[in-house]
């Protein structure tokens, strides 16, 4: 069974946060940012996020753009990918917006949390447990059998940080935006963790293109070069 093409997206400060600490969510990305990552969602079968990211966020997870919409079912395709959620716990709420909008939705949990999040969501989104520990690899598998060809992952830092760390990720989007949060309790992009090939591994720079007023950096992370 073929692999999705896993993309990770994320906007990140200058010192490499996600988010500052607060309450409300920091906008990090402009404008026309916002418009790139709609076309990279219109462009993926599916798009997956962490429980914690629809908890702190409530992200639709549509493609907001008509025209793209329209284009996907000139393809054949729903107008918008299938939804993804990870959860370890199953603490879901099925009032967040990303049960009420836009086609699929797939939840991959544990043998643990399984029933209590068919108990929560009900006919909202479909359930699946990876086994008695959460396994990525079984998660990309079943996502593979269902037709999904290119995945795009939205985040949080602890779903990045897994995906990087197993060698999952083929390629990074990281967009940065020219502001600090310099806050110690922030969400980062990455986080600690035996990363492939250790802090000598350079990853292959596929492109930087400035968006707005951010810079879109875009890296292969299976395609490294050691330096000593």
């Amino acid at each position: 069974m073929k692999l999705p093409y896993v993309v990770l997206s994320a906007a990140v400060s200058i010192d490499g946060y996600l988010d500052d600490a607060g309450v409300k969510r920091l906008l990090l990305s402009c404008p026309e940012d916002f418009d790139r990552v709609d076309a990279v969602r219109a462009d993926a079968d599916a798009v997956l996020v962490g429980a914690n990211t629809i908890r702190r966020d409530n992200p639709r997870l549509i493609v907001h753009s008509e025209q793209r919409r329209a284009q996907r079912s000139a393809r054949g395709l729903p107008a918008h990918p299938m939804k993804v959620v990870v959860t370890g716990s199953g603490d879901l709420d099925p009032e967040l917006a990303v049960w009420g909008c836009g086609g699929e939705k797939l939840v991959f949990t544990v043998d643990s949390a399984a029933e209590k999040v068919r108990d929560r969501l009900g006919s909202l989104a479909e359930v699946v447990s990876t086994g008695p520990v959460f396994d990525w690899h079984t998660v990309l598998a079943r996502l593979g059998e269902r037709g999904v060809e290119r995945l795009m992952v939205e985040g949080g830092g602890t779903v990045h940080t897994q995906l990087v760390a197993l060698n999952l990720a083929d390629e990074l989007h990281i967009a940065v935006a020219p502001l600090v949060v310099g806050q110690a309790d922030a969400p980062r992009f990455l986080r600690p963790a035996n990363y492939p090939g250790g802090p000598t591994a350079r990853m292959k720079l596929l492109g930087c293109t400035q968006v707005g007023d951010v810079v879109l950096l875009r890296y292969s992370p299976k395609d490294l070069t050691c330096c000593q």
